[in-house]
This record gives C-alpha cells, sequence and structure tokens, in this order.
C-alpha cells in the first residue's frame, strides 16, 4: 500500500540548537524524508540557528552525517544534495544581540515562518522576546517547543505568560512526539471510525486500562537533568497524560483542533487525586555493564524515580469505577508501549467453570512493531472437550498494510509537517498544560513532603514488586514486559 503525500506550502524554518542531538536525530533526518517523500517543497528554506561558530561547509557536513546516521531508508546522492541546497546557518547568541538581522534578512517575505525551539527551556523566553524585539516574526509565523513546559504548574504558567506576550496561542505548537506516532492516531480512528468499539468503550463493558512506556536505557548523558525531573515530570505528567486522554475522552464535536483539545482538557479536569498507596516508585540497580541509578546521576543521595506505577480514577459518567493502571521506567527488561484496553468477563459462562476465566482485551502497540492486536475467546483445536483459548487478531502495520517497518513517517516528520499545515490537533494547548501539572503537582509534593524513597529493583526486571502488587491486591495482573 503506497500511502497519499499531500505537498505543504513552502516555507522557511527556523531550527534553534541546530547543532544539538534532537536536530541531528530527528529533525534533520526527518525533514529529509519529507523531502524525499516529495512532501517538503523544494524552494523551502531550513536555517539551522546555533551559537557555534560554523561554516556553510561545516553545518552542511554536520547535516549530511545525521541524515547518513540516522535515516533507515535508502536514497540517492543527488537527493542528499539537493536537499542540502535547501540549507542556511547563522551564528545565534539567543541571550543578546549577534545573527539576529542577519537571520531576518535571510528569511522570505510572505511565506511561512516557522521557529523551532530545540533549545533548553531556560531560552524559550529570550528567543520569542528577540523575535518580536527584532521584528522577524510575522502573522504567518509558528514555534514550536520542546518539553519541559515548565517544572510545575507555576512555571507552567510563567512560561505561558511570557509566550503570550509575543505570540497568540494559536501560534505556539507546544510538541508532544507520542501524539505523532501512527498508532496512536489510530486510536482515534478506532474509537470513532468504527461503530464495533464505541458502544463498549465505557465502565460498563471495560474492567480496567493499562498504559506501560517502558525503557531498557538508563539515564545516559542526561544525568544531571534527569535527577532534577524523575520519571513523573519527564514522562507521566506528559507522554502517558496525553494517552491516558486519548483513551478516555468523549468524541468530539469534529476532528478538529480546539474540538478534539477540549475534549482531552475535560478528562486531565475528571482525574481524582491519587492516594499514596496507589502509587510506587523505584530506582533500578546495576548491571552487567551499568551502574546503578545513584552513580548513574552522581547523586548518593537521590531519591528521584526512573519508575512510577500509579492507579488513576476519572470522576465522571463514562468511566467511574473503571482504574487506568499507568507505568513507566528505565532499565526494564523490554522496550515496549503500549495501551491495553482489557474488557470485563462474561456475566455467565456456558461451558462451565473447567473452561477458565477469559477476557477479551485490545491491545495498541506504540513501539516496537506499531500495531493493534485484538485478544478474542476460541475452542482450542482437537478432540476431548471445549478447551478454550485467548488468541490475538494481529494488526502489525508493516504486514497488514504492506509497508515496511521504516517507511512508516517518524513522529517527528509528520508533526513538523503538521506545524507547516497550521493545524495544532496534535499538539497541546496552554490550558492543558497547565490542568496536567494541577494534577500532577499535589503528588510530587506529597512524595517531598513525606520523605519519600523510591523502591530499589533489579535492572532487567519488571520494575519493584510493589508495582505488581498494586495490581494484584484487586485481583488483576499487569500484562508481561517481554
Amino acid at each position: 500500500m503506497v500511502s497519499r503525500v499531500i505537498p505543504v506550502e513552502s516555507f522557511d524554518l527556523v531550527i534553534f540548537g541546530a547543532t544539538g542531538d534532537l536536530a541531528k536525530r530527528k529533525i534533520f533526518p526527518g525533514l529529509f524524508r519529507r523531502f524525499l517523500a516529495g512532501q517538503m517543497p523544494k524552494k523551502s528554506q531550513v536555517v539551522g540557528a546555533a551559537r557555534s561558530s560554523l561554516s556553510q561547509k561545516t553545518f552542511n557536513d554536520l547535516v549530511e552525517n545525521s541524515i547518513k546516521s540516522f535515516t533507515e531508508i535508502n536514497f540517492r546522492d543527488n537527493d542528499l544534495k539537493n536537499f542540502l541546497l535547501c540549507l542556511n546557518y547563522i551564528q545565534i547568541d539567543a541571550n543578546g544581540s549577534k545573527g539576529w538581522n542577519e537571520l531576518k534578512t535571510a528569511l522570505r517575505p510572505k511565506i511561512i515562518r516557522a521557529f523551532y525551539f530545540s533549545v533548553s527551556p531556560s531560552l524559550f523566553g529570550s528567543l520569542a522576546e528577540r523575535l518580536h524585539k527584532h521584528e522577524i516574526t510575522t502573522e504567518n509565523s509558528r514555534i514550536v517547543l520542546e518539553k519541559p513546559f515548565g517544572r510545575n504548574l507555576k512555571t507552567s504558567k510563567q512560561l505561558n505568560a511570557i509566550l503570550a506576550e509575543h505570540f497568540t496561542e494559536e501560534q505556539i505548537y507546544r510538541i508532544d512526539h507520542y501524539l505523532g506516532k501512527e498508532t496512536v492516531q489510530n486510536l482515534m480512528a478506532i474509537r470513532f471510525g468504527n461503530m464495533l468499539f464505541e458502544p463498549l468503550w465505557n465502565a460498563q463493558y471495560v474492567d480496567h486500562i493499562q498504559i506501560t512506556v517502558s525503557e531498557t536505557v538508563g539515564v545516559g548523558g542526561r544525568g544531571e537533568y534527569y535527577d532534577h525531573s524523575g520519571a513523573m515530570r519527564d514522562m507521566v505528567q506528559n507522554h502517558l497524560m496525553q494517552l491516558l486522554c486519548l483513551i478516555a475522552m468523549e468524541p468530539p464535536a469534529r476532528f478538529e483542533p480546539d474540538s478534539v483539545r477540549d475534549e482531552k482538557l475535560k478528562v486531565i479536569r475528571a482525574l481524582d487525586p491519587v492516594a499514596p498507596h496507589h502509587i510506587v516508585r523505584g530506582q533500578y540497580g546495576s548491571g552487567v555493564d551499568h551502574p546503578d541509578y545513584r552513580t548513574g546521576v552522581n547523586n548518593k543521595n537521590s531519591k528521584t524515580e526512573s519508575f512510577v506505577a500509579l492507579k488513576v480514577n476519572i470522576s465522571n459518567y463514562r468511566w467511574a469505577g473503571v482504574p487506568f493502571y499507568l507505568r513507566t521506567g528505565k532499565r526494564l527488561k523490554a522496550r515496549k508501549s503500549e495501551i491495553a484496553v482489557i474488557f470485563k468477563e462474561k456475566p455467565h459462562s456456558i461451558f462451565g467453570p473447567e473452561a477458565g476465566n477469559h477476557q477479551n482485551a485490545l491491545i495498541i502497540r506504540l513501539q516496537p512493531d506499531e500495531g493493534i492486536t485484538m485478544d478474542v475467546t476460541i475452542k482450542e483445536p482437537g478432540p476431548g472437550g471445549m478447551r478454550l483459548i485467548d488468541v490475538p487478531l494481529d494488526m502489525t502495520f508493516s504486514e497488514t498494510l504492506g509497508i515496511e517497518e521504516n517507511a512508516v513517517p517518524d513522529a517527528y516528520e509528520r508533526l513538523i509537517m503538521d506545524v507547516i499545515r497550521g493545524n495544532q490537533t496534535l499538539f497541546m494547548r496552554g490550558d492543558e498544560v497547565e490542568a496536567a501539572w494541577a494534577w500532577t503537582d499535589p503528588i510530587i509534593n506529597g512524595w517531598v513532603d513525606r520523605n519519600d524513597v523510591p523502591k530499589p529493583y533489579d535492572s532487567g526486571s519488571s520494575g519493584p514488586q510493589d508495582s505488581l502488587t498494586l495490581l494484584e491486591r484487586e485481583g488483576r495482573k499487569w500484562r508481561e514486559i517481554p
């Protein structure tokens, strides 16, 4: 199956922090893939902006190396040469005056201008202020922000206020790459495009929902940042919260930005406070080839969590009484991101107790092997009675749709093109971010007040034993992290 490519208008994209890791690993390779697909017009301009003094050739070499290192599809040398013709580089001082006049001169009039803030959040305000001061922004300009969007409710409000001085909410794109994943968007298609599921998507039929994002890597070179953040701020407040909203929200009136984001906001505001006994925190131990968490962050007294699991309830008509179990952690046994909707058991089985207990489940796999599985109960083949087993109806995108796995657009590719289109559906709104922090802050503050210490867990495990107990005491269990 060949996906339909819809070109965007010609644009100028300025990437602040163009020599950084995100730009090299995701942004430039993603733009190049869109260029190869014919979606990015050849007359577009990509301006790299950073504090380093680089010649144009040195910058082009940097981009070329990043594309060759992080682009897994085949391409011709001539295609890469044509893409490099779109590049420009300007040395910029985010806190000073150097380079801003050159940037203004380099941008073309009457064309879409997008400014990607791939820098530390501490520079967001300074960049916004200087773009406005030097009259570089136009009515057709947008800015793209990477998380974290503040550290708590207070700082997120401060950041939103600073940005609002120079940009309208319609010009601000708060990016969460999880929302750009093909399967996450398919979640909305499954829910709202099929009559089969929506009538069952409620407390009458759903027993519970699990959201798991597990990583095999540790903190790596992000130790200093991560130790001031932790799994709650780094993952739950944004990535897992967004997945929770998409699973739980009411059908929007239309598939358009504010209709979708209004419904997501209602979910966040309906979240109950989380009791301490419904939260498990953990820190990973050492492994064969890596140190434990505290050594990795160079803080022998750290109380920051590298793992967190929570039981969450939503107080609304659709989900009253249905627990949502969230967990995420580093140095776990496998890399896995999935949403599991576990349906209730049948009220009566005609096959007798020997047939066992069986529950249908809808599994949405975000990574790896993006796809959707429906667990259904069937008769085990063979004679000798009615023996029931659960088998998956599997729709792995790469197999079912005839698409090679590396041909599925990366989340950043899709989201950057949405920025150019001016489509904010898959981006967070300011009030949504603040509502998420308003729910998260009491949890984090409670840990501080109680002097809470994370539970140790073995690297390569499924997390602390207490996280298993979180479900077992209610007669449930986590799905395996393979």
